[in-house]
């Protein structure tokens, strides 16, 4: 397993901001940036895959993700991304930034939080317009011969361009974005976790800091995520043992300590118990 901290710089599009932004294929990767991307890899940029036509799977942390005509994929920063050989029966566009070029961004999009855990957006026909024109738009923008790029107006179109994949990413769920406080509280929650994961604050603490009563935060992360607090904040912390174990060569024991585990031992007993198989069955099966 490898961390790809540094590649978007070696196939980005423009030369100030880290933005690749690709159609069909058209622009080549370098040979050895390519065996890269077709093995497991850890993400260290944001990653989306829009699918105009045909089918393609992509595995996300450990799972196969399939999607097809109108759909969308996208990988997040830290999580294990791969991406399958070319098919030429498809027609796609490839869109890439890290987080120094999101944050040049007018507005916030909370849908890059995953809070309703999809990696996959379905569009509208209208929306699926609109989305292959900004693509459009974007890929001539970036590839356009003897014109300055101009950057301004690259970020005009990025941002446009996650503003209609934030609204599809909630509207396909019946879900009203942030405009539901139940859903905000969700976030909210999901954030508090990450900020703190190896600290391991218990489910308490969390409410506290998020101005809820635990039976109230049970209610919220129950109703979207389909288990309790303590359940989320588990399946998180064994999620990142396994992104780690595939990309890092720390010992259990320093895997433990480093996730805030002070028991290896009980480590890994509750990572055989979450994943059904024990750390080193999980490295012969995810060797690479």
């Amino acid at each position: 397993m490898q961390e790809i901290k540094g590649l978007l710089n070696k196939i980005k599009h423009h030369d100030r901001l880290e933005i690749m932004v690709n159609e069909n294929c058209k622009i080549d990767i370098p040979q050895d940036v390519l065996e890269k991307l077709l093995r497991p890899h850890k993400l260290a940029h944001y990653c989306f895959i829009f699918l105009d036509h045909g089918s393609e799977t992509y595995k996300i942390d450990l799972q196969d993700i399939t999607i097809s005509d109108s759909q969308l994929v996208f990988g997040l920063p830290n999580q294990i991304f791969s991406i399958p050989l070319k098919n030429s029966h498809t027609l796609n566009y490839k869109v890439a930034f890290d987080e120094n070029t999101l944050a040049l961004l007018p507005n916030s999009f909370s849908f890059l939080l995953n809070p309703l855990n999809s990696n996959t957006i379905t569009f509208t026909p209208d929306a699926k317009e609109r989305v292959k024109s900004v693509c459009f738009n974007l890929f001539n923008l970036l590839h356009a011969t003897g014109k300055p790029k101009n950057t301004e107006i690259i970020l005009a179109y990025l941002n446009t361009l996650l503003t209609e994949f934030n609204n599809a990413y909630f509207e396909q769920r019946n879900s009203n974005n942030l405009s539901n406080p139940k859903l905000s509280k969700y976030i909210a929650f999901k954030l508090a976790v990450e900020t703190h994961l190896t600290e391991q604050y218990d489910v308490h603490t969390i409410a506290a800091k998020l101005a809820m009563t635990t039976s109230s935060l049970y209610g919220v992360v129950k109703e979207f995520s389909g288990v309790s607090p303590k359940e989320w904040m588990t399946n998180r912390l064994m999620m990142e043992a396994q992104r780690k174990l595939q990309y890092s060569t720390l010992s259990v024991k320093q895997l433990a300590y480093e996730l805030g585990f002070n028991d290896p031992d009980y480590f890994s007993r509750l990572f055989k118990k979450r994943t059904g198989m024990s750390i080193s069955a999980f490295l012969a099966n995810h060797h690479d």
